[in-house]
């Protein structure tokens, strides 16, 4: 099976984004990372939704890993610049990351 140069974590559950927001990102996420041409090669990128990451506010929460970053409050829009600068350009989007492993 051949590696993942990043795993991307999406928060799907009810308390940090009531309003399911997270669910949406996670469908987009799919398209975004087809688009950018990120699901194959060297450079693909892995989706996982999890219910919880224990942040329970500021939803909806996107983690990058092995990068260890963190994002809050992430809309559509961020979304696809997470993905372009971040996941394709290896630059995180600096002002909206709220936590760093």
């Amino acid at each position: 099976m051949e590696r993942y140069s990043r795993h991307v974590l999406v928060c799907t559950g009810s308390f940090c984004s009531p309003d399911r927001r997270g669910r949406a990102l996670y469908a987009l996420l799919a398209s975004l990372l087809e688009r950018e041409g990120l699901l194959f090669g060297p450079t693909r990128v892995k989706r996982g939704e999890t219910p919880c990451l224990g942040v329970c506010g500021g939803g909806p929460i996107v983690v990058v890993y092995p990068d260890g970053i963190w994002y809050a409050g992430v809309t559509p829009e961020l979304l696809d610049r997470i993905v372009v600068e971040h996941l394709k350009g290896g630059r995180p989007v600096e002002e909206s990351v709220f936590h760093r492993l």
